[in-house]
């Protein structure tokens, strides 16, 4: 058996590619479920899936509904972390975000990504 690994997805799409958006979250959730520390970081367009109501309206072909995904990803420790100016770019704030999704810096993504064995992106 691997050891337990820590892995970065990093999502710059939302709805306008729900496919890889949802495929995305799909093998982030299958990671988490294999033991490993994963961690969501949204970034640019990216950050709306963590705006509340948003995930309910992001849905592709023969998958699972993002809001589904994302709530599983949530309840199982899964972490995930929205740029701050990438909310304040859409007039969003903190208060704005699903419970259990956090704000995160500049320094605190690098910081993921530092410590991450491998970083994926969608």
């Amino acid at each position: 058996m691997s050891r337990n690994q820590k892995f970065v997805y990093i999502f710059t799409a939302a709805g306008d590619r729900a496919e890889d958006t949802v495929t995305g979250f799909t093998l982030a959730m299958v990671g988490l479920s294999m033991g490993n520390e994963v961690t969501v970081v949204l970034l640019g367009y990216g950050s709306l899936i963590g705006m509340k109501g948003y995930a309910e309206t992001v849905h592709a072909p023969e998958r699972q509904p993002l809001k589904k995904l994302l709530t599983e990803f949530l309840e199982s420790g899964g972490k995930v972390l929205c740029c701050t100016p990438c909310l304040k770019g859409r007039k969003m704030d903190p208060s704005d975000l699903v419970e259990g999704v956090m704000p995160v810096t500049a320094a605190g993504v690098s910081e993921e990504i530092s410590a991450a064995d491998k970083v994926i992106s969608f």
